[in-house]
């Protein structure tokens, strides 16, 4: 007698979410507390910031497997104890901060450069360093009022010194994009008599020195470089010579890195609603900012996203 064999479907791989909080405003600076309002309700209402259309986005952590924060003071975060509550409810959390030198005309809202390396050791001490990415980003040249042509390079070492003290591994970079919105935000300001540089764009020639040069003294300090969105210098094979193996095209969402610190399913599919074209690497995530309802108060002369001072240019009112 024949004996047929029942096959068993295997059963289908769910991979959780991935939060990102947020790459279009400061929620762990200014947001926090609706933050966890939020998570403790269980569920995002996410709006597409160019078709408008709202989609409700469980955030339960049988669902989440990391939230990624971006941030560039990290206080309010760490002085809400979400940190601690975040983790005891069951969610893993992996953190961009960005660390840049310190400048009151590029980033004049943001706390003073010793202020936020205390910030990111207190960050180290509750939490793996390997699951904190430092972003020195973006690298901005520009030219003052009086001619005088600079940069933001010059804690540079200083930042990595203490970083790799802490046991940070992952530097995060990018050069600054000279958008329309910021032109026009430059242009604003000088009417209003507030002294602002231009920023000024920089030849693939001199970017690579840049590179080859910040990667030189991260290489000494077991840190890599990875690089967002900076496919062009990685064309021909320019940084794959004289001794660049820690320079990386990087994910800032990487999901298989989750994957390795956390364990679990996370998602690890590309994300090509990013800048795919550009040389984003980053897995699939879900955005919870809003441009329009979260406005950043640290007024970056270079953000692409929607700081306070674009909404001022709107409405004519003095710069907050």
């Amino acid at each position: 007698m024949n004996q047929t064999k029942i096959s068993q479907a295997s059963p289908i791989r769910v991979r959780k979410k991935i939060i990102s909080a947020s790459r279009r405003t400061d929620i762990p600076a200014f947001y926090i507390d609706w933050f966890m309002e939020r998570i403790k309700q269980g569920f995002f209402n996410v709006t597409n910031p160019y078709n408008k259309v709202t989609k409700r986005i469980d955030a339960q952590p049988d669902k989440i497997h990391t939230i990624v924060f971006w941030s560039k003071n990290y206080n309010p975060f760490l002085e809400s104890g979400a940190c601690n509550e975040l983790k005891t409810m069951g969610y893993n959390l992996f953190f961009h901060f960005s660390i840049n030198s310190e400048s009151s005309m590029l980033e004049p809202g943001v706390p003073p450069l010793k202020e936020r390396l205390s910030q990111l050791e207190r960050l180290c001490k509750k939490n793996d360093p390997k699951s904190i990415a430092w972003r020195f980003d973006p690298i901005c040249y520009y030219k003052t009022d009086a001619g005088v042509v600079g940069n933001n390079l010059s804690d540079f070492e200083q930042i990595a010194e203490k970083a790799s003290d802490l046991g940070i591994t992952r530097c995060v970079t990018s050069f600054a994009d000279n958008y329309r919105k910021i032109k026009k935000r430059v242009q604003f300001l000088q009417k209003k008599g507030i002294n602002v540089p231009l920023l000024m764009d920089i030849d693939k020639a001199k970017k690579i020195k840049i590179i080859m040069r910040m990667a030189k003294v991260l290489r000494k300090k077991g840190i890599e470089l990875d690089l967002c969105c900076e496919k062009e210098l990685f064309s021909g094979g320019c940084l794959d010579i004289m001794g660049t193996s820690n320079i990386n095209e990087g994910a800032c969402i990487p999901g298989k890195l989750f994957a390795e610190l956390f364990g679990g399913d996370p998602v690890i599919k590309r994300d090509y609603g990013q800048r795919t074209s550009l040389g984003c690497k980053c897995t699939q995530s879900v955005d919870i900012g809003s441009y329009e309802r979260h406005p950043c108060f640290h007024n970056c002369l270079f953000c692409y996203a929607n700081p306070a001072i674009d909404n001022d240019i709107k409405t004519g009112n003095k710069r907050r």
